[in-house]
């Protein structure tokens, strides 16, 4: 190839980069602005990672009149979202033979549990990732870490494990003590050397200093009340990282991964709900014939977001939002489907 020839190929080969560029920007435009037609939603940022190439963007106000727009380093908390980080732990923790998916969840209490059973039947390390422990959705107690241990004691397990999916928060604080028992480190420290450092994903983190806090998005109801931000009181394997859309690319790079062990581990499908739909380690898995999606949804009282990875397409969307009402989590998951549809036309 001549130098001629050379240079020809590669300005076309730019403008077909920047020709993909505005694709996915419009895309996120037009899914961003009919979102804000909702009066309820006051800002978005969303970010899409495609072809190798992130883009965010960021639309609305985060305090209303303010006309205060998001940013890439706006703070927000994830939520549930969280989850999907204790999964990833507890993937290196089953690789690194410190638990095992079929261990009976009491030889890491200091009790003994009687109640934690039925019929003989014991809850695994697999039941609490797959949320079919039969553990309640919120912890009986949870003021303290002590407190959470006495509500341990009040529970009454009414089906046997493994056999039904019933969404808990309870489950996956237990597995973050575990986790946190079994490297004989913090859960906060484990999320910060297994899954933050090594992305450098400087900005997302669970205690945030007096400067942090100051910037972190304070968000709404649907009636434009201010919602509190969220208390951590246990470990956090529920809820309580906070992160930026930047970080959130990251992220999504990271599940990407297909040479990371860790990841793979994470992606299993360990327990199957209907057709096509499976639960990782926390994770949502969606698969058919034309199509394989890992996501998780987060929902906190003024802030919700979806977080979803398309492995075959090598592709992630996220979308972030400070509004949250009870038809909140539905009409992201709309926004992220119509906004996947627009970039694969």
């Amino acid at each position: 190839m001549t130098i001629k020839h050379l240079t020809i190929f590669l300005f076309f080969a730019l403008l077909g980069c920047k020709s993909n560029q505005q694709n996915v920007e419009n895309a996120i435009t037009k899914n961003a602005l009919q979102l804000l037609e909702d009066k309820r939603f006051h800002s978005v940022s969303i970010a899409v990672f495609k072809d190798g190439e992130s883009t965010i963007k960021h639309f609305g106000e985060l305090s209303i009149g303010k006309g205060n727009k998001p940013n890439d380093s706006t703070l927000y908390e994830l939520a549930s979202v969280t989850k999907t980080f204790t999964g990833y732990v507890a993937a290196k923790a089953v690789l690194d033979k410190k638990i095992n998916l079929d261990d009976d969840i009491r030889i890491y209490l200091s009790e003994p549990y009687p109640n934690l059973e039925f019929n003989g039947e014991c809850i695994t390390i697999k039941h609490l990732l797959t949320h079919t422990s039969g553990f309640p959705n919120f912890p009986i107690k949870s003021e303290n870490k002590e407190a959470f241990f006495e509500g341990l004691k009040l529970i009454k397990i009414e089906t046997k494990p493994g056999e039904i999916y019933s969404y808990s928060n309870t489950a996956p604080e237990l597995t973050a003590y575990i986790l946190e028992k079994v490297y004989q480190k913090p859960y906060e420290e484990l999320v910060i050397e297994f899954v933050l450092k090594p992305n450098k994903m400087n900005q997302t983190k669970f205690t945030l200093n007096d400067n942090e806090r100051a910037i972190l998005v304070k968000g709404y109801n649907d009636k434009n009340e201010l919602m509190p931000n969220f208390n951590r009181t246990l470990w956090g394997g529920i809820s309580g990282l906070h992160s930026t859309p930047t970080d959130l690319v990251k992220y999504m790079k990271l599940q990407l991964d297909k040479s990371n062990l860790v990841v793979n581990e994470s992606h299993k499908k360990l327990y199957k709900e209907g057709s096509d739909f499976w639960e990782g380690y926390h994770w949502y898995i969606l698969e058919n014939d034309n199509e394989l999606i890992y996501r998780h949804h987060g929902g906190i009282y003024g802030m919700q977001n979806w977080f979803v990875i398309y492995p075959k397409k090598n592709m992630g969307i996220s979308i972030l939002t400070n509004t949250s009402f009870n038809e909140t989590g539905e009409i992201l998951e709309k926004v992220v489907d119509k906004l996947y549809g627009d970039l694969n036309k």
